[in-house]
């Protein structure tokens, strides 16, 4: 195909490619602007050909000035981190927890009952909590949360010495927890299971022990800031990994790599969201928990603190369009 003739066959798709870009430029899309990225593609395509075919120097560059132009335009987002955080915080992350609430609910069930199973055996049997704990535990707890308040922050300054130390070694400790539960959930959801039982047992005994032989007031006050952050983000990170067992259980007609990549997809955003949640977690358990607060204080940031994660999942995203 001469010069002319691929100029004269593909000069109708360039003008209507400039005119869109124009308008997307200015602030002002154009009627089919949704055509845009595919006009794009197809402009690239006749670059790379001409280039191949060694056409008139002025016919590629106008070619290249295009493409420059439209990847500008398609790719610029990626500059702007802030506004897409901003943006998946606002939106996708809750419009994401909604859409797998199955999977919210049954994460939830797979912690809390296990958890509040053994809070409960405080008042009824306390030799399942002395098996969940091992006598160090219940060692470690005594010290942390046998007194008030004051010896508790004595105890904590005395394992970390700083609060960015304390920051530091609860960030590292959530995110290891919440990576377990979700890369196990690889192993067809089974791992994801366990770790989320396991997590509401061991929790759930800590908080019973310390109502049976602590000081209550401490140990709540401790945890009670960040615990929404905490917990919830432990449940996200569970949503993800059953997303992705259950691409390894459900692959449907597609080939299980593809059904494993197109979970991972919808289990992203809320990795990313649970791992916002648990590095919030720990600024609150290294920077304000230890802290010596009025306890009516801190007990009011943690009630706030359910109290927006509840109308935050509920509410925020509704009615915005999901990129």
């Amino acid at each position: 195909m001469s010069p002319g003739s691929f100029e004269e066959r593909r000069a109708a798709e360039w003008v209507e490619l400039d005119r869109l870009i124009t308008g997307a430029e200015k602030g002002k899309p154009e009627p089919g602007v949704e055509e845009l990225p595919r006009r794009f593609r197809e402009a690239c395509a006749d670059l790379a050909l001409a280039r191949h075919r060694m056409y008139p120097g002025q016919l590629i560059e106008r070619l290249n000035a295009l493409v420059i132009r439209g990847y500008k335009l398609l790719y610029r987002s990626r500059k702007r981190g802030w506004e897409s955080a901003v943006r998946f915080a606002v939106a996708g992350f809750p419009q994401a927890v909604r859409t797998e609430w199955r999977l919210f609910w049954l994460c939830s069930a797979l912690f809390w009952i296990p958890f509040f199973g053994m809070m409960a055996s405080a008042h009824f049997d306390i030799d399942w909590i002395r098996a969940a704990l091992g006598a160090d535990g219940m060692a470690s707890m005594e010290a942390m949360y046998g007194g008030g308040p004051d010896q508790q922050i004595s105890h904590l300054r005395e394992e970390y010495g700083s609060n960015f130390m304390m920051f530091a070694f609860y960030i590292k400790n959530n995110v290891g927890i919440d990576f377990q539960i979700f890369a196990s959930g690889i192993t067809a959801c089974l791992g994801t299971i366990f770790y989320l039982i396991y997590n509401g047992i061991q929790l759930g005994a800590s908080a019973g022990y310390a109502n049976y032989a602590c000081n209550p007031t401490s140990f709540w006050s401790f945890v009670a800031g960040h615990s929404s952050y905490e917990l919830l983000g432990m449940i996200v990170a569970g949503m993800a990994g059953m997303r992705m067992g259950l691409g390894v259980l459900k692959p449907g007609r597609l080939p299980r790599g593809r059904s494993i990549a197109e979970a991972a997809k919808v289990a992203l955003p809320l990795i990313y969201g649970a791992a916002a949640m648990t590095a919030i977690a720990a600024i609150f358990e290294g920077f304000w928990s230890a802290q010596p607060v009025p306890v009516d204080i801190k007990y009011g940031v943690g009630i706030a603190g359910w109290v927006l994660h509840v109308a935050y999942f509920l509410v925020m995203g509704r009615g915005v369009r999901a990129a």
